[in-house]
């Protein structure tokens, strides 16, 4: 059996999306391109539909962008208007069919959709449908969502959609390509990104900023809470759903899931965690010779914990950054060879020193407890651990691949208890204030997986069975 070589330490975005629609040029290499810049949002599917003089065309398979797309694939993808997709799943959900994007046709014409996000009700509604004798091809939410769009489609798609968003309750960034219309839509809280961009003919739509960066766009502003944009040979419009707006944007976007050169809400992924590290320096400071990263998500707090302490920054874990996306650890012994294949240790940066090592999180601690480990068997004198978020206690229900409560050592151990564990010299985490002033907002936050705080009601099974 394959298990993923990503940290079972770190908590798992969902997916990427990208839109591009232009009135003359070909879109596939920009959706192309644009999805290589989201690889980091998902690794396990990709997939990519356009629509060419009224007609939708899509390909989509397991495997990375670059094993998924050949290119004889992209010359059939031909298109003035497309749509893109990375996926992450659970092992669950591991399966072809459930790839993005889903096109299916229906009596109004051909739609296709993708999504990042879950549907905190979608399998209550998935069962509605099913009762009316409604044939589900796929596990995920999006395809609940294209029969719900459909079942509305009356006159025009707009209202359709704005009445879905009335029903679905949780977190989605969607774009979706009719014959001759893309259209993307932020959820009513905004707890997913999805950013808007402008090319020389036409309008992109992604996940985010640094996919625009990538292809050559021009940033415009993010999409707004309840926001419904329609871009077509007419131009651009939107329309607000205001019912439950409230922005509640996911806070481990600027904490892990982002690229650091991406700009959400206009926050500065990068900025915002340097300035979570200057924080965690003051909040918990040390006597220490070196200041280093777990790389590469640690980087930027390392980066910020180093000048506010006047500790110097050092190199002390190198990554593999070739390794694939799959290992085979079958037993507890291939877990360790897995870490120490991702990660190896400077030693020359490390004997003799106390160290400092920033990472941006703690799940399990399981991986935590490795990497210790190896910088003390390299030689580090001492091991003072410290995250530049609190501690994860609660699992997440819209749209992050959480382990339920009784794996989350944050539920389950105290700081003292943990570091204990991890066989730390010491050990700080970020606190949830010094988290939030990081941003430079004051306000605004899906907190929920830090205090318990969701921002709407969870299913009641669910909460059992993380209670």
């Amino acid at each position: 059996m394959g298990f993923k070589l990503i940290d079972d330490d770190k908590l798992k975005e969902e997916c990427g999306v990208i839109g591009v629609y232009s009135k003359e040029d070909n879109v596939v290499e920009m959706i192309y391109h644009g999805l290589y810049a989201l690889q980091h949002r998902g690794q396990e599917s990709a997939g990519i539909a356009t629509s060419s003089n009224g007609t939708i065309n899509y390909h989509k398979n397991m495997g990375l962008v670059s094993e998924v797309f050949s290119s004889e694939k992209l010359e059939k993808l031909e298109g003035n208007m497309g749509i893109g997709h990375v996926r992450y799943s659970t092992a669950e959900e591991n399966l072809g069919i459930n790839a993005q994007p889903l096109v299916v046709k229906y009596k109004k014409g051909s739609i296709a959709i993708a999504h990042n996000g879950s549907i905190v009700n979608g399998e209550s509604l998935r069962e509605i449908l099913e009762d009316e004798g409604v044939v589900f091809q796929t596990t995920n939410d999006c395809e609940v969502m294209a029969n719900m769009i459909a079942r509305y489609h009356k006159d025009e798609i707009e209202k359709a959609i704005n009445r879905v968003m009335e029903v679905f309750k949780g977190s989605y960034a969607l774009v979706l390509m009719t014959n001759d219309k893309l259209i993307g839509v932020r959820d009513n809280q905004g707890i997913r990104p999805l950013c808007l961009g402008k090319i020389k003919d036409g309008y992109v739509l992604a996940s985010e900023s640094c996919a625009l960066d990538t292809i050559g766009a021009e940033f415009v502003r993010d999409i707004e809470p309840g926001e419904m944009v329609i871009i077509d040979g007419n131009g651009i419009k939107s329309i607000f759903n205001d019912k439950w707006s409230k922005k509640r944007l996911c806070i481990f976007e600027i904490v892990y899931f982002a690229r650091p050169d991406s700009r959400i809400d206009d926050i500065s992924v990068y900025l915002a965690r340097k300035e979570a590290g200057k924080i965690l320096a003051r909040e918990y400071p040390v006597d220490a010779d070196i200041v280093i990263s777990v790389p590469d998500s640690g980087t930027s707090a390392a980066i910020g914990y180093a000048e506010e302490s006047g500790i110097p920054y050092s190199i002390g874990l190198i990554k593999n950054r070739y390794i694939g996306r799959t290992f085979i650890k079958p037993n507890q012994s291939n877990r360790e060879q897995g870490v120490k294949i991702k990660l190896n240790v400077l030693k020359e940066n490390i004997q003799g020193k106390r160290v400092v090592l920033v990472d941006d999180s703690i799940v399990r601690g399981t991986t935590s407890k490795r990497i210790v480990s190896m910088l003390k068997k390299a030689g580090a004198k001492e091991v003072h651990l410290r995250i530049s978020s609190p501690s994860v206690a609660y699992p997440c229900y819209f749209g992050i691949d959480t382990p339920y409560r009784e794996h989350l050592v944050g539920a389950n151990k105290t700081m003292d208890e943990i570091c204990q564990m991890v066989n730390a010299d010491s050990l700080g985490f970020l606190s949830e204030e010094g988290l939030i002033k990081s941003t430079g907002k004051a306000e605004g936050f899906c907190l929920a997986c830090l205090n318990g705080d969701y921002p709407m009601e969870i299913p009641r099974e669910e909460a059992v069975l993380n209670e």
